[in-house]
């Protein structure tokens, strides 16, 4: 397959001009809550700002897009895409190609994110500041890249973050832009960053897989059920993570009432064989009977 990176000398340094963006809005999430101060519609937009957006990106861009481990429609394809546009983490076809990629080579040298290969702070936000990873690889998500809409908002991300904020100004002023944007917008970025970062050094391994991907209660926590991470890469197939009760894994509880409801379909679980496959020695997996 054809390398999409961009190779050039220096492409791995941060792109500061490019980045300012990224920058400002973590200047924003800081200054902004100090100018509009804190009050419970303050609370009720940074609660829903960031539950919208993690659920947009964990059970969207990536158990969908990058896993397709549920079936839904076309037109509910497009809202869960374009509701994750406002996470600002680039297009559904740019983060699908680049997940597909991070599961085929983790924790080897082809990995994009891996804290094994290039360091904390390169898996945790270096990689996305350069140049190198800026493209998308059509040729990793092909079964994706045959809708024009995707392409459209893969094209046009910027724009559509930029659109969100003045959506959310022109609903609720400066409280809403401060509190449903800026803040959660920064939240829900580091959030997903320690999947990449924290995930993969923070936690306990269940399962033997080649990569050093870990569960961490916490971090499953912040991200709505991401933080099974070793369960995930022993078994991408699973729309869910949390592969027994007491793993909290709130985006497959949504999918599941989703399914209810006929928006969604064919939520894949965990057979019991692949989930029951060599727990580590004093794992409480051992003496659970629980079915998934």
């Amino acid at each position: 397959m054809q390398s999409v990176e961009i190779t050039e000398p220096g492409c791995d340094r941060p792109c500061w001009r490019r980045n300012t963006p990224f920058w400002g809005v973590h200047v924003a999430a800081v200054i902004g809550p100090l100018w509009i101060g804190w009050s419970w519609a303050a609370f009720a937009w940074l609660a829903g700002g960031y539950a919208v957006r993690m659920f947009a990106i964990t059970a969207g861009f990536h158990r969908y897009f990058a896993h397709r481990t549920y079936k839904t429609s076309r037109a509910f394809q497009f809202v869960l895409a374009l509701v994750a546009m406002s996470a600002a983490q680039q297009g559904p076809l740019w983060w699908a190609a680049h997940h597909r990629r991070h599961h085929k080579h983790s924790d080897a040298p082809g990995d994009v994110h891996s804290p094994r290969q290039r360091g904390f702070v390169w898996s945790h936000l270096g990689w996305i500041l350069g140049m190198r990873h800026t493209r998308t690889d059509f040729a990793r998500v092909q079964d994706l890249a045959r809708y024009p809409e995707l392409r459209f908002l893969n094209r046009f991300d910027a724009e559509l973050v930029v659109a969100s904020c003045v959506l959310l100004y022109l609903i609720g002023g400066p409280l809403a832009l401060v509190w449903g944007g800026f803040v959660p917008l920064v939240l829900t970025w580091h959030a997903t960053f320690c999947i990449n970062s924290l995930a993969h050094v923070w936690g306990r391994r269940r399962y033997a897989t080649t990569d050093d991907s870990r569960n961490n209660f916490v971090l499953a926590l912040l991200t709505l059920g991401e933080g099974w991470h070793n369960n995930h890469h022993h078994y991408q197939r699973s729309a869910r993570q949390g592969f027994f009760w007491w793993e909290v894994d709130i985006s497959y509880y949504v999918l599941k009432l989703l399914e209810r409801l006929h928006i969604v379909w064919d939520v894949k679980g965990v057979p019991l064989h692949v989930r029951d496959e060599l727990p580590a020695p004093g794992d409480p997996a051992l003496a659970s009977g629980t079915q998934t």
